[in-house]
This record gives structure tokens, sequence and C-alpha cells, in this order.
């Protein structure tokens, strides 16, 4: 037996059960009639949408459907590696999709994965993510609606997040962060430079000539650790109570001067310390744990479920910071926010400016959906990056707000895009190598 879908909107609104309005009574109308008899979309082609707008290396994937004005776009952001991504994407992925149906995303996420049998490297796992965005995006476009739908809906309003203040010496810090106070930010990163050294996060100056065996950018541990102590401290004072301050290490000391380090932090009350061990020395978390209580955040170089499952299910880190499109997309980020909520793990996602307006926007919905969220890293996006993202996630009073428009919200002129080629760099945006005194090379 057929039944009217107006009348039945209109029955079990009627009855109480539900509160549907006349408006949205007649937006089902509108997807109804736009979907009935409809075949699924299929991959008709897949392409890559390279450029540099800010003079780092984004990389997006679109997907077109078989379905005029129906397309999709997802990050692949993996700056040091860019031209890697894409022959990844249209010489294995594409030949791999062609005519598949956009309506199994897991599916294709998982078979995508499996194809290259060898598996959770950042090269693939980006190309992959690039895929699994874009079809969430054809997805929200389908439905009429932004992707936060998709996935259960809003938790909050907006995500809070922390922006980045550093300086040659302490004073310029805390003249930048409080510059980001104005602007409304209550959580700030601070970072200092290293005098005639090469730091992280922060111009540094040349002053104070350093004794080396090599000609090589160079990094002292020990100055490190006194510096960023005396920077935590001078911030606190300065800053007061009120504002919530983050320190990235990067990874650059050894594992016991990094137990040692997060020991003396505590003092501090940070809202968390970024990184600090490489994910080859996972296993000293624990001794942080055992001998402090200052909140650590880690995962922006994880590719893995073997590197960030034990820090979760072992309780061992604060906030999981992985950069969405190095674990593969929206879809195992979706995955791995619900497995840290049972653990009391919160979100703090990778964002940087070497990942895409679309990527920001995939981080943004993962902050809205997921009730573990913790906090978002910033970086703003300059006029030529707006120029080619149209619909770049809003930044206010340091809330950064989702898109209201179906998908994730973004269209990419791609003439705009090549007027921002990558430009020619000895490394092919790749990082150059950081030595200490007597030549060593460190992790960075």
């Amino acid at each position: 037996m057929r039944v009217d879908r107006r009348n039945f909107l209109m029955t079990v609104a009627g009855t109480g059960a539900l509160a549907l309005s006349p408006r949205t009574i007649q937006a089902e109308e509108q997807v109804s009639r736009a979907t009935r008899g409809m075949p699924t979309p299929r991959i008709k082609d897949i392409s890559v949408i390279e450029c540099a707008p800010a003079g780092v290396r984004l990389t997006v994937v679109k997907i077109t459907t078989d379905q005029d004005g129906l397309y999709g776009y997802g990050c692949a952001t993996f700056t040091q590696r860019a031209d890697l991504v894409k022959p990844a994407v249209e010489k294995y992925l594409k030949p791999f999709l062609l005519g598949k149906t956009t309506d199994r995303i897991e599916d294709i996420w998982q078979s995508c994965y499996d194809s290259s049998y060898w598996k959770n490297g950042p090269v693939l796992n980006n190309a992959i993510s690039g895929v699994d965005q874009a079809l969430w995006d054809i997805k929200g476009r389908q439905a009429g609606m932004p992707v936060y739908q998709l996935a259960g809906g809003k938790c909050r309003e907006a995500a809070d997040c922390y922006a980045h203040a550093s300086g040659e010496d302490f004073e310029d810090v805390v003249a930048d962060a409080k510059k980001f106070i104005g602007q409304g930010f209550r959580n700030i990163r601070v970072q200092v430079g290293l005098p005639g050294m090469a730091g992280y996060g922060s111009s540094h100056s040349q002053t104070g000539k350093v004794t080396a065996l090599h000609d090589k950018p160079l990094f002292d541990r020990e100055l490190q650790v006194r510096r960023a102590l005396k920077l935590l401290e001078t911030c606190r004072r300065e800053l007061g109570d009120e504002i919530e301050l983050l320190h990235d290490m990067h990874e650059r000391l050894s594992p016991n001067e990094a137990v040692q380090f997060c020991k003396q932090a505590e003092q501090y009350r940070m809202f968390f310390l970024e990184d600090p061990l490489s994910p080859e020395d996972i296993g000293y978390f624990r001794q942080i744990r055992q001998n402090c209580a200052t909140p650590i955040a880690m995962g922006e170089l994880f590719n893995s479920p073997h590197e960030w499952q034990p820090l979760i299910t072992e309780q061992l880190i604060d906030y999981i910071r992985v950069h969405v499109s190095q674990a593969g997309g929206f879809s195992p980020a979706r995955k791995i926010a619900i497995m840290a909520e049972q653990f009391g793990v919160k979100t703090a996602w990778h964002g940087p400016g070497d990942v895409s307006p679309v990527g920001h926007m995939a981080n943004v919905t993962l902050d809205l959906v997921s009730y573990n969220f913790g906090i978002q890293e910033y970086s703003p996006f300059n006029e030529r990056t707006q120029a080619i993202f149209q619909g770049c996630p809003e930044m206010r009073d340091g809330y950064l707000w989702v898109s209201e428009k179906p998908g994730w919200g973004i269209e990419i002129d791609e003439k705009e895009a090549a007027k921002s080629p990558f430009k020619n760099d000895p490394l092919n945006g790749g990082w150059g190598e950081i030595r200490l005194r007597d030549g060593t090379v460190i992790k960075q």
C-alpha cells in the first residue's frame, strides 16, 4: 500500500511525536522529489588540485560524479612530500575507483586502504583522505546538509581555538600573545627563539656565535629546556592565570629530558604540553604519567592505529592531535574521537598552515560533533587562500565556526588556484636537517 508522504508527516506532527514545521515538511518533500527514482551517483572522474597561496603546498582531491553539478572536495595535503600524493591519487586510486557508487564511503575507504597491501604510509593515507573527504562532501551536497548534520549534529556552537604567539625573546612573545588576547583568544601557544640557533615555532636572532663541529642549523637541548621554562614562567606572570598556555616541544628532547621537562613545567599549570616525545619513543609516556600531572597532547606525526591506540587506551595522554589527512581522512578521525571519548581523552586536531581550508573544515566539523572536543589549533587564511577556497571556516572572538552550507560548504576556484602554483624549492617542501653541536641529526 502506498502512503502519501505529506499526509504521513502531517499526521505524525499532529500527534506531537515530531515537531515538524510546514517549512520542514516542504524541505522533506523537495528532497524526496529530487531523489525519488534517481540512480545513485557514480564516480566519473578524480582529479588533484595543487596550489600554494601562502607559500605552503596544499593538495585537494576533487571527485566528479556522473550527475551534473555533483562533485566534492577532500584534503590530501602532505606538504613535505606533496609531489607524491598526486600520482598516488591519479595513477592508483583513480583507476581503482572509477565507476563505483559514491554512497558507500566506508566500503570505499576500506578497499582503498587494503588495495596497496602495505598500509599506513603517509602518502597513501593522504591520498585516501582526499577521496574520503570528497565523498563526505558529495553526501552532504546530496542531502542539502552540512557534513556535521550527517555525523549526528552539533555538541557545541563553535570550536574554541588557540593562537600561536612567538618571538625572538620573552618580551616579544608576551607582546605577541597580548595581541591575540585583544582579538578574543583565551588560549595561546607560546614559543621563543634560541639565540644563534634553530629553535622551533619562532624566529631567532643570530647574536652570540655558537661553536659547533659543522655549519648546519644548530640546536641545543639544554638551552631549549632553560629557555622554555623561563618562557612559561614569564608568560604566566605577565599574562595572568586566566589565559591558558600551551607549548610545543616538537619531539626534540631525548626521552629522559622530556620526562624531566614535563615534571618541571607542571608548576605553570599549562593547558597542554605538545609532542614531548617522538613516535618512536611512545613507551616513555608511561614515565611522564607516573611522574607528573602536566597535560600532554600528542599525535600530529601519527599515521597508524598502532601509534595512537595504546596512548588512548592506557590513558597516557590527555589530548589526541592527529593530522586528519595523515590518518586517512574524516572517517578514521571520527573513529579516533569516538574511541578516545571512552577513555577520557579529548581531541585537539592538528591545524597548521599546511592543512587546506577543506581540511580545516573537516577539523571543525569533528570539533562540533565530538562530545570529547578539547581545543582546536588555528591558522589564519590569507587573501589569496580565501580567493581560491571560497567559504573558509570563520574565526570570531577566538572561536572557529563551521559552514552551514551543504557538504563542507567550500567551493574551489581552479583558475585562481593555478595562479598560485608550487614554488621552486630545493627540498620540494621538505624539511632540512637540524643538528646538535657534535653534528648529530635530531628528530623534529
